[in-house]
């Protein structure tokens, strides 16, 4: 572990930190690539708000990318957001490339979305018993966005839920 700046927290809360903030770093910058994949591709009805939609979920991934990255260099961690760091450690299952409808998009984007609001809960449970609010606080913003994003993107086809 590297030197902290301005970190209050113990080393193995740092340590607790680092690794879900790495965890969550792969996750979100795939999800981020996928949404992107999706926003290229797709076509049908509610194409053109769809579209735009995608393009304001990834800046906010990207924010949330940010933050994370930020953080873990706080805390003394450095962080691996490389190409194949992501293909290796990634839980998100791969984004089929046919697709071309709406719809179909959508459904595939919400169980994406679904895995990393799960990752970013589990994030806030286990940062927080270490000991780092900051941290915790930081996921809790971050499963807020993700959140958000979903329901919007979801709410494009009733039965993506």
């Amino acid at each position: 572990m590297r030197e902290r700046f301005a970190s209050g927290v113990s080393d193995n809360a740092a340590k607790t930190s680092i690794k879900a903030l790495n965890e969550n770093l792969i996750l979100v910058t795939d999800l981020s690539l996928i949404v992107k994949q999706a926003h290229w591709t797709l076509r049908g009805t509610n194409f053109i708000g769809v579209h735009e939609l995608l393009d304001g979920a990834v800046a906010h991934l990207r924010d949330i990318l940010d933050e994370i990255a930020e953080r873990s260099v706080i805390l003394g961690g450095t962080p691996d957001g490389t190409s194949q760091s992501i293909v290796k450690e990634t839980k998100l299952k791969a984004y089929p490339t046919d697709l071309v409808e709406v719809a179909d998009h959508v459904r595939e984007l919400s169980a994406r979305y679904k895995v990393v609001s799960q990752s970013l809960r589990k994030a806030i449970e286990t940062t927080e018993e270490a000991g780092d609010a900051d941290t915790a606080d930081l996921f809790t913003g971050a499963s807020r966005t993700v959140d958000k994003d979903a329901w919007f993107i979801g709410s494009n086809v009733a039965e993506a839920a």
